[in-house]
């Protein structure tokens, strides 16, 4: 189990009442468990319409199952941003 950051922008932090929380775990898809665990509500459902950087490599469409968490890493978690 990896310990390290989860950091959330715009519409993700404002629904988590923090700019940046630790994790520990495994996989992508256990930190997020647990980050729905800590935020019941809005967080849930801003977090269906993110995407993600991990170590800051896009996770995509890959599995957050298969997504492999590392010791001290970062986990960033991006909504969808206006304008272009």
């Amino acid at each position: 189990m990896a310990a390290g950051t989860i950091r959330y922008w715009a519409a993700a932090k404002a629904a988590a009442g923090t700019g940046e929380e630790p994790y520990r775990a495994a996989t992508l898809a256990q930190a997020l468990d647990a980050v729905r665990e800590r935020h019941p509500g809005e967080l849930t459902r801003v977090l269906m319409r993110c995407s993600f950087l991990v170590d800051e490599t896009p996770v995509g469409t890959r599995s957050h199952d298969s997504v492999r968490l590392s010791e001290g890493g970062t986990v960033e978690v991006l909504p969808p941003f206006a304008g272009g």
